[in-house]
Parts: C-alpha cells; structure tokens; sequence
C-alpha cells in the first residue's frame, strides 16, 4: 500500500510541464471503437501464441489478449504474463476456462451524449497512473467501468504472428455512488488509478484501455489511449 500511495502522491505533484505530456498517450482524437474483440489464451497453449491462425478481430474493433493461468501453473509456456484478472473476466461473461483459445466479440452501443476517454502518466516506482474520463447524458443512471493496463506487442514479436494487446492489470468499479455531487459532477466522472507494472512488462509499450457496461450489461463505450 506504502508504494500504491508513494506512486499516486508522485503522479498529483508532477509539474506542470510533465503533466500536460501526458496527453501524448490518451485516446483524444482517436476514431470510436465498434466493438470490443478478446482473446483468452491459455497459459499452457504455446502454440496458440504461435498461431498464424489466430482469429482476428473486425477493422477498428479494440484487442484485448487475455492470458489465463493453465494447469501447468508457474511452469506453464506462457505464465510470466498470466493474471487471475483473465480467470475473474470469463467468469463474468460465464465462459469456461479454455484448453487453447477462446473468443467473445462484444458490439458497442453508444448512447447519446456519452463519452470516454482514456490516458496514461509516466511510470514511477513501477506504477503507471492510468485515468478514465466518462461524460454522460443520463445523471443517474448505473455504469460499470473497467480500466486495464495493457502491453502492445506488435506483429512478429515475442514469438506472436499478429499485434496484441496483453492485459497486465485491470480496475473495474462503478459509477453511481455521487448523490453528494452537484448536477454538473453527476455528467462527467474522472477516475485515476496507479496501476503497478508487471516484471518483465516494457514501459513503452503499456497502453491504457477502458470500456463501460450499462446496468444490462451492453458495452456503451470503449477506448484505448495512442501514444503520440
């Protein structure tokens, strides 16, 4: 906890300079995805990283590549970028643990007047300040959120034949506990978390992504910060 609040006491007294560099990764001006494409891996599936045949997501969809723990734990193939995060997500879309590799494809649905944007500061003591800008339409209304720090590996590298986007940590929470707030806080929601940085995880090529799920569960909004 000592290194979570030294990281985010650092991330609020940057200076000025540093801190409005930190627009160079975020998802301003970035198209809108229109849908939400995810990966699970199992860890003990080398030859499904390996796979030329790897399904491929839709133009413009946002990649997520989930790697779940395998039976082979810690001596598995791919286990130094394996999370219980994966574990917790498939359960909640109600999906079995995969021997190789699964697939969900989730549409987009965006209602009117709703945005998100995400970003990220630079690391400090191997944390990274992820933040989630939500603006909405609809005061009151129940959103969950999920924000991941994810490492781009592109084509060809690291063994892999096509680009990922390797979940290495996730938040998620809700947004509808501000009865305290005033009506222009009910329309727009800003959360900042530092996120600790896996080993092994190349700074560089962390990215940040966010989606939000209306009470029903349909994903309203979806972003990934760009780094320019």
């Amino acid at each position: 906890m000592k290194n979570i609040a030294t990281a985010l006491a650092c991330l609020l007294t940057l200076p000025a300079p540093l801190l409005a560099a930190q627009t160079a990764c975020a998802s301003a001006g970035a198209p809108p995805a229109p849908a939400l494409f995810e990966r699970f891996t199992s860890a003990d599936c080398a030859a499904c990283w390996q796979d030329a045949a790897t399904p491929a997501p839709g133009p413009g969809a946002l990649v997520l590549d989930w790697i779940v723990p395998g039976h082979l734990e810690d001596e598995a193939p791919l286990s130094a970028a394996a999370t219980r995060d994966a574990l917790a997500r498939l359960q909640a879309l109600g999906r079995a643990t995969p021997a190789a590799t699964d697939v969900h494809t989730a549409p987009v649905e965006p209602a009117p007047g709703l945005r998100l944007r995400v970003g990220q500061g630079p690391a400090v003591n191997d944390y990274l300040g992820a933040t989630a800008t939500f603006t909405t339409g609809r005061p009151g209304a129940d959103w969950r959120f999920h924000l991941l720090l994810v490492e781009h590996i592109p084509a060809g590298e690291e063994g892999s034949p096509v680009a990922r986007n390797v979940v290495r940590n996730m938040f998620e929470g809700a947004w509808n506990k501000r009865d305290t707030l005033s009506f222009k806080e009910h329309l727009r929601w800003t959360e900042l978390r530092p996120m600790r940085i896996p080993e092994g995880a190349l700074p560089e090529r962390l990215r940040t992504v966010g989606w939000v799920q209306d009470a029903a569960g349909r994903v309203v909004a979806a972003a990934q910060s760009v780094c320019r």
